[in-house]
């Protein structure tokens, strides 16, 4: 579980225990290259916190280039950064960030509180149209103090101003109006611990240390983010010493790692959950519209069967499309391999033979999960064809709603609480949802205005047994996601901070030599 801080307590700490920690090293000059594999593409667009979603892959760029008012940090989940407190009004309709003085961008700039204004206003991620509905204003009064006042007390604006999107993390106002947004995702220029170097599309991204980060400079002068899709080659890579982390190593390529003397597995117990969706389940024409079909394919599934052989067993099987280690998690039922019933209830459906259900859509990334799962899908009858798509191509289609026909492999590890979650993916206008139902539409809207947290966690709670009675998803598991460290990587700062899954802080980052 996510170590909890209250609002006030968390966002009361001052950065000094972060700067003792990293005392000792910001005295010595940054030295060495750390090369890491990484499992997905790196678009342009990662590089601006702006167009950021609910996803949380867009943070593996994010870390290194920008810095937040407040970020989720191995000591708490709103820890102070550019900003050095955060106070919340008695009545909840006021949130005071108080700026710290000091950080510059990579261009010398200083972080000012109008780059803190035009950074909200620029924002048009996924969660932009709810932040402004609630927002009634955003006053920057002198050089230190940023005020966002509601329109009404609204206990879900750190989670989602912090947590669960891009508009905290501070951009250049001067820099951007210059070189206009095209600009800018070319040459992107942060507050964070390291510089944009170079971009070669497809192949890497690098990065240099910020000498000046205010936390003090990042004891690894050079990162290398090599582009590396295929599982084999990142694990080749590095064991030839080509690279120093590998992202995503799976199945007998985890096992392998583990039985090495030279390579180390590394665990992030609390990742993503994956889950399918059914977009067809509100066309009264599909099989997907009856319950029972829903309920046959959740039976259908060899949960730990599957989580051993591609996860070693380090993922956990789950019910629910939020994560255990969220707040307002509901502990559902453990899922069921039941085939036989699956048949049973596919039979009083109306297909007992089963049926050809179209396609299953699914991130390459996370074919293998996909693979799997269309296996045990056929078995008891339900037959897919399985259509696996590059990661940023397949969340964009996911998200233009261009894959109607079958089932969508879903996965997400992006910080919040249930509330992000829900908002994100089970609304009836969420952006990854197909549809949806009036009754958790109307619990989410009461919840979103209930300050008495017990009544808000009922409500939240009620929401996720709907979810679960209505098969709405079916949920395959909550990703221990496994990596790999070289023997010249000392600290690989690999699940450090709880919830997130990749590299953070960088500036903890150290190799060898």
């Amino acid at each position: 579980m996510i170590p909890t801080v209250t609002r006030r307590r968390g966002l009361a700490l001052t950065a000094s225990g972060l700067f003792a920690a990293l005392t000792d090293s910001a005295a010595a000059a940054p030295s060495g290259t750390m090369t890491v594999a990484v499992h997905v593409s790196l678009p342009p667009s990662w590089f601006d916190p702006s167009d950021t979603g609910g996803l949380v892959t867009p943070y593996m760029l994010t870390y290194g280039l920008h810095d937040a008012l407040v970020k989720a940090m191995p000591e708490g989940l709103e820890t102070p950064s550019l900003a050095t407190s955060h106070k919340m009004s008695p009545d909840g309709l006021t949130h005071e960030f108080v700026l710290r003085e000091g950080p510059t961008f990579h261009n010398g700039e200083p972080v000012t509180v109008e780059d803190v204004k035009f950074t909200f206003e620029r924002y048009h991620g996924y969660a932009a149209k709810l932040l402004r509905d609630n927002i009634a204003a955003l006053e920057t009064p002198d050089k230190s103090r940023i005020i966002f006042r509601l329109k009404e007390a609204w206990p879900d604006f750190m989670a989602f101003y912090v947590a669960s999107t891009g508009a905290n993390w501070i951009l250049p106002k001067k820099y951007i109006e210059k070189v206009g947004d095209a600009g800018f995702r070319k040459a992107p220029i942060g507050a964070g611990p390291y510089k944009f170097v170079s971009f070669d599309p497809g192949v890497e991204l690098v990065l240099e240390a910020n000498e000046s980060y205010w936390r003090g400079a990042p004891k690894v002068k050079r990162i290398v983010m090599k582009v590396v899709p295929d599982d084999a080659t990142r694990l080749i890579a590095l064991k030839r010493g080509e690279v120093d982390f590998a992202y995503s190593v799976r199945g007998e390529l985890a096992a392998e790692v583990k039985r090495s003397t030279d390579l180390k597995l590394q665990l992030a117990p609390d990742g993503a959950t994956y889950w399918m969706c059914f977009p067809e389940q509100w066309d009264p024409k599909s099989p997907w519209s009856n319950p029972k079909v829903r309920r046959a394919a959740a039976l259908a599934l060899d949960y730990n069967s599957i989580n051993q052989a591609l996860n070693l067993g380090y993922s956990r099987v789950t019910s629910n499309i939020v994560p255990q280690h969220l707040p307002f998690y509901w502990k559902s039922p453990l899922p069921v391999f039941d085939p036989k019933q699956a048949m049973k209830l596919l039979a009083e459906a109306g297909y007992p033979g089963g049926f050809d259900a179209g396609f299953y859509w699914c991130d390459s990334s996370y074919a293998n999960l996909g693979e799997a799962s269309v296996n045990n899908l056929s078995a008891a009858g339900i037959r897919l064809q399985l259509r696996a798509i590059e990661r940023v191509a397949f969340n964009k289609g996911f998200e233009d709603k261009r894959f109607k026909k079958g089932i969508i492999q879903a996965g997400s590890a992006a910080l919040g609480n249930a509330a992000t979650r829900i908002a994100l993916w089970a609304l009836s206008d969420a952006p990854y949802s197909y549809g949806g139902y009036p009754e958790i539409d109307a619990l989410f809207a009461r919840q979103s205005r209930e300050i008495d947290l017990e009544k808000r966690t009922a409500l939240l709670h009620d929401i996720q047994k709907i979810m679960h009675e209505k098969d709405m998803f079916v949920p395959l598991w909550q990703l221990g996601f496994l990596c790999a460290a070289g023997p010249k990587a000392v600290e690989t700062s690999f699940g450090r901070i709880p919830g997130f899954v990749y590299q953070a802080p960088f500036e903890t980052l150290e190799v060898k030599g």
